[in-house]
């Protein structure tokens, strides 16, 4: 079995104690079949063989995905699909190749379910006008195979036909057992909740990040109390991922997200990026994607954040205005 397939199938069932030792091993496969980020390691004069723990990892600028294709294992491997990241007119597009769907429908299903439960228990309702008039979304991937896997006739997408999508929100809150979970990319749950009035106190009302364009920045902070006043929610969940990624973290309110069994966050210094360390009072995001196996599973984002416990951490803002989607926060 080649080294790819029998990786995907052991951090399915990853235990975290192991995460370092399959993150290492990684690593050390990565930087030997992985042109691009062979050539940057290179550059930073980094010896793989000195590589022991997580800190030690160079971690890859995200920015490169913009202008490389970064696939690691044989260079000639059949792309099943090409994920590419939001833009404006003016701006270069992230590109994700992807060489195994089913391996990412597998992990993003297990990591949903991991902290929600079985997405048979849901419909599950999607609020993603921007990414579901592209055909490249990674998010809208996602939520087409959670929609299928719910396996219930309620669950669909709605574009901008927002009444029929409260209409069917107040049906199902009084007539359903099962669970609704109520997705949205940030400016259209905004849109709506400035629409409609509406009571969703039933509701896992999920925003994952974004304005697009659409709407002035806005704190997370403030963006969560603006959707629980006008729909009646205690707490807004939070879904952070990106196109380059292939894990998503999730939070259910306080703006905290868990670090799923494939994800860990180290902190860089924002005027050392060579310099790690998560005691950092903040820091920008390195990322540690084991679920990246065949691009690269080592990310240095332009987001800012902090850890906040051994499994926990918060987005605070940007580097920069590039725009990745799950990052719409203001620099602290």
């Amino acid at each position: 079995m080649k080294f790819s397939e029998s990786f995907k199938n052991n951090i399915l069932q990853l235990q975290d104690a192991d995460f370092e030792q399959y993150a290492t091993e990684l690593f050390h496969y990565q930087v030997a079949h992985n042109a691009v980020y062979k050539e940057y390691v290179g550059y930073l004069s980094v010896k793989p063989a000195q590589v022991k723990r997580l800190a030690d990892i160079p971690f890859l600028p995200v920015e490169l995905f913009k202008s490389h294709q970064i696939i690691s294992g044989n260079s000639q491997a059949i792309i099943q699909k090409t994920f590419e990241s939001s833009a404006t007119t003016m701006q270069t597009t992230s590109k994700h190749h992807v060489l195994d769907l089913d391996f990412y429908r597998k992990v993003s299903q297990q990591l949903f379910e991991q902290k929600y439960g079985a997405l048979t228990d849901f419909h599950v309702l999607a609020l993603l006008p921007s990414y579901l008039e592209r055909n490249n979304s990674s998010l809208v991937y996602m939520v087409q195979h959670f929609i299928e896997q719910s396996q219930s006739p309620e669950s669909d997408f709605f574009l901008h036909n927002t009444q029929m999508l409260v209409d069917k929100l107040k049906h199902l809150q009084a007539n359903s057992q099962r669970k609704i979970l109520l997705i949205g990319v940030t400016f259209a749950l905004l849109d709506l909740a400035e629409a409609h009035t509406v009571d969703l106190s039933e509701v896992i009302l999920m925003e994952t990040g974004g304005m697009k364009g659409r709407r002035k920045e806005m704190l997370r902070s403030e963006v969560h109390k603006a959707l629980k006043e006008r729909f009646g929610v205690a707490a807004v969940h939070s879904e952070y991922g990106m196109t380059e990624l292939l894990s998503q973290a999730y939070s259910s309110g306080h703006e905290e997200f868990d670090m799923p069994t494939t994800m860990r966050i180290l902190l860089r210094d924002v005027n050392d990026p060579l310099y790690i360390n998560n005691n950092l009072r903040y820091g920008a995001i390195n990322i540690i994607d084991l679920a990246n196996v065949d691009s690269c599973a080592f990310i240095a984002t332009q987001d800012l954040g902090k850890v906040t416990g051994e499994r926990t951490f918060q987005v605070l803002g940007r580097l920069d205005n590039s725009d990745i989607r799950g990052c719409n926060l203001l620099v602290v």
